[in-house]
C-alpha cells in the first residue's frame, strides 16, 4: 500500500516535530519593557550536527502593556546563555526527546547573542494594535538553522510589557538527513 502525504505530516509521524510553550491560558507571561538586542522570551538552541526548521508560531496577547507593543522572531548562529533549559515537547505523543534545548522566561529573561545586522536573521515581526489578539506565523519557506544556532522570540513594548501566552513548533533533523535530497 502506498500513501502520499505532505512533508510536514511525514515529519510529525516520524516524531521529528517539537513545541516550545510559554505560559498557559490561566498563567500568562509578561513581555519585556522595550525589546533589547540580547533579551528574549523564549528560544530553542540547536546543537552541532543538527538542524531545525521553525514551522509555526502562535502568540495570544491578553493585554497590550505599554505603547508600540511588538512580536519578533529571529535567529543567530550561537546558543543562548541564560534562562532555565528544558527539553521541548514532542508533538508525537510518546515520541522521542529532541536533541535541542529550549528556554522560556518572562520579561526578556532569556539571554541570546547580541543582535547585529551581519549575523541576526529577522524572520517575522508584527506591531500589535489591540489586546486579545492571536498572531500566527506559518512560513511558506521556513528558515533552516544549522547548529550551533538559536531561534528566539521577543515580545515587548515601551513602559509595560504585554501579557501573553504562546508557542512555536519546529522540525529537528540530524545533519545527515537535512542534507539528503528529499
Amino acid at each position: 500500500m502506498s500513501v502520499s502525504m505532505d512533508w510536514y505530516t511525514r515529519m510529525a509521524l516520524q516524531g521529528r516535530v517539537y513545541r516550545v510553550r510559554a505560559g498557559t491560558i490561566t498563567t500568562h507571561l509578561v513581555g519585556d519593557v522595550e525589546i533589547t538586542d540580547t533579551a528574549a522570551e523564549m528560544c530553542v538552541d540547536v546543537p552541532a550536527n543538527y538542524a531545525i526548521l521553525p514551522i509555526y508560531l502562535n502568540i495570544h496577547i491578553e493585554t497590550l502593556g505599554g505603547t508600540v507593543p511588538i512580536i519578533t522572531a529571529k535567529s543567530v548562529g550561537a546558543a543562548s546563555t541564560a534562562g532555565t533549559a528544558f527539553i521541548p515537547l514532542p508533538l508525537k505523543i510518546g515520541g522521542a526527546a529532541c536533541n535541542s534545548t529550549a528556554r522560556v522566561a518572562a520579561a526578556g529573561g532569556v539571554t541570546v547573542p547580541a543582535e547585529l545586522a551581519t549575523t541576526t536573521r529577522r524572520h517575522y515581526s508584527v506591531t500589535l494594535a489591540t489586546a486579545d489578539m492571536i498572531f500566527e506565523w506559518v512560513p511558506i519557506c521556513p528558515p533552516v538553522l544549522v547548529g550551533p544556532a538559536c531561534f528566539y522570540i521577543q515580545i515587548g513594548a515601551t513602559t509595560t510589557g504585554p501579557s501573553y501566552y504562546g508557542s512555536f513548533d519546529f522540525i529537528e533533523l540530524p545533519i545527515e538527513l537535512a542534507d539528503k535530497n528529499w
